[in-house]
């Protein structure tokens, strides 16, 4: 590196302790091996212990870097605080978190119902994750921040769908691992929400020195058939849905000190598809 360098010191993450939530879901692992990569210590959080604890293994392998796996029901508000409370002796503070988990779907026909027949109990289950946990993580994460001379820089998962109503042409024939598939309106409400958190959260955290934006992603491929993935794709500028480490490189602007005077922004990473 250049004696003279200014920009490149702005994305080292070198001392910078992390946690990310849903850690082992579609975009999780490419978040956290991303902050790896770039010096981070990374606390992964994942419903599930042992997917969570695998996944840290192979992070402390592949970069060398501090790790540690912690299950974690985001909508349980006791288990939120034993997380952070963990994460926190650990790593001896948090300068990052990446509020990322949303719920999973052991009953997709009961997701994607139609709106006619949408269960409101399925609608709670999802709210308690995608919205409910993520202001659980981030009160609790922010309230460690604010005690910190440093600050911290959190990031929130929303999607185009908080802020775009859906094109539901591109859900005809579409299919997701085998199953049928559409976009529930509880997954439009839940991310129009943290989009909405994001930016009251930025303007309680900024005298604090905490800043908080959301991360926006367009499609991902991930698992849906050929049908949705060429559909999607038209709707795109670009032509094609995204790639993880797209997103991923994206979010490590976000926490780094190259975004040191940005707080309260959607950023979109969608392909321009919200520019039409």
């Amino acid at each position: 590196m250049s004696k003279n360098a200014v920009y490149a010191p702005l994305f080292d993450l070198a001392g910078r302790r992390a946690i990310i939530t849903g850690a082992c879901g579609t975009l999780g692992p490419a978040f956290a091996a991303a902050l790896a990569e770039m010096g981070a210590s990374v606390v992964v959080s994942d419903i599930d212990a042992s997917n969570a604890e695998a996944l840290a293994a192979e992070l402390a392998q592949a970069h060398g870097r501090r790790t540690l796996g912690l299950s974690c029901d985001v909508s349980n508000a006791t288990a939120v605080d034993e997380m952070i409370e963990r994460a926190v002796q650990a790593f001896g503070g948090i300068d990052i978190l990446v509020n990322n988990a949303q719920a999973a779907n052991p009953n997709p026909s009961r997701y994607f119902d139609p709106l006619e027949h949408y269960s409101f109990e399925e609608w709670r289950r999802r709210m308690s994750v995608d919205l409910d946990g993520m202001f659980l993580v981030a009160q609790g994460t922010a309230r460690r921040m604010a005690k910190q001379d440093t600050g911290g820089a959190i990031v929130q998962i929303a999607s185009i769908y908080g802020a775009l109503g859906p094109d539901q042409r591109i859900y005809e024939g579409a299919g997701f691992r085998g199953a049928p598939i559409n976009l529930p309106p509880v997954y439009s409400a839940a991310k129009g929400g943290v989009i909405g958190l994001t930016r009251w959260l930025a303007t309680w955290g900024a005298d604090k020195g905490i800043r908080v934006n959301a991360l926006v992603p367009g499609g991902v491929e991930s698992g849906q058939n050929d049908e949705f993935v060429k559909k999607y794709s038209q709707r795109v500028p670009l032509g094609r849905m995204a790639r993880r480490e797209e997103v991923a490189s994206s979010l490590l602007w976000l926490v780094s000190d190259a975004a040191s005077y940005v707080t309260g922004q959607t950023i979109f990473v969608d392909g321009g598809l919200s520019a039409w």
